[in-house]
């Protein structure tokens, strides 16, 4: 594996009586994409938010480029490289798509969302927006609302949105949720299109994603990871098939 980029040592969460996150350890290298799969309730949205900072761990380290960032905030991750995308479109539906990209912009400059007005008309917000809508397949549908945007380009408006904070690890919570299959495909050859310039965790109930994207995937059960491999060793893992797989998906 490249050298690790992110390092997560005996990370907790506890929800009452409910571990979500159970003494977990992983290590993701530098432009590696890893994918977390298991089934529902095994603690990956969890997780994620643990690593983006929107989640407080009741125990367990976090270090991103050889830094302990463990205390940090999430906005003080952002800084430092980290980019969220979530389960469900966060976007602002109102704006038109360049405006929302524009916002992002302008936010990892260090400027509040409240003063949202110079990212309509900023050159130097603009500029870089669209370029990063062009990666992403948007460059057409700049002008339209983001409400009225499909499921699906609503997903890549997000991810434009993260890629704005100029990210060196991108979190992905379920990016191809909600989307027919040519949406899907076009996110995964995006998604294709960035690996290895990218470090990406990705988080995901398609395996049919999981297994064109992943480098590495993790298999997390009841808060815990019970595999790390490559995709064709978590194919042929008999206790990976038992807990999440099945037998069809391996067939």
């Amino acid at each position: 594996m490249a050298e690790a980029l992110l390092q997560v040592r005996g990370l907790t969460r506890r929800f009452g009586g409910l571990v979500a996150t159970d003494r977990l350890d992983l290590d993701i290298g530098q432009g590696e994409t890893h994918a977390i799969i298991g089934p529902n309730g095994a603690g990956k949205t969890t997780l994620i938010a643990q690593l983006a900072g929107d989640l407080r761990s009741d125990a367990g380290a976090v270090r991103f480029a050889g830094e302990d960032i463990t205390r940090l905030s999430a906005p003080a991750r952002s800084l430092r490289g980290l980019a969220r995308s979530f389960q469900i479109t966060s976007i602002f539906p109102d704006f038109t798509t360049l405006d929302n990209v524009a916002l992002a912009v302008q936010a990892h400059a260090g400027h509040s969302f409240r003063f949202w007005r110079p990212a309509r008309r900023e050159p130097a917000l603009r500029e870089p927006a669209r370029a990063i809508l062009a990666q992403v397949g948007l460059a057409g549908r700049a002008d339209v609302r983001a409400a009225s945007l499909a499921h699906g380009e609503q997903r890549q408006l997000e991810i434009a949105m993260a890629l704005a904070t100029g990210p060196r690890l991108l979190l992905l919570d379920e990016p191809v949720a909600g989307m027919g299959l040519d949406e899907s495909q076009r996110m995964i050859r995006f998604l294709a299109s960035v690996k290895g310039r990218l470090t990406i965790v990705l988080v995901e109930h398609d395996m049919d994603a999981v297994f064109a994207l992943a480098d590495r995937i993790s298999v997390l059960v009841y808060g815990r990871i019970i595999a790390t491999g490559t995709p064709e060793a978590i194919r042929a893992n008999a206790e990976v098939r038992q807990a999440y797989l099945g037998e069809d998906a391996v067939a």
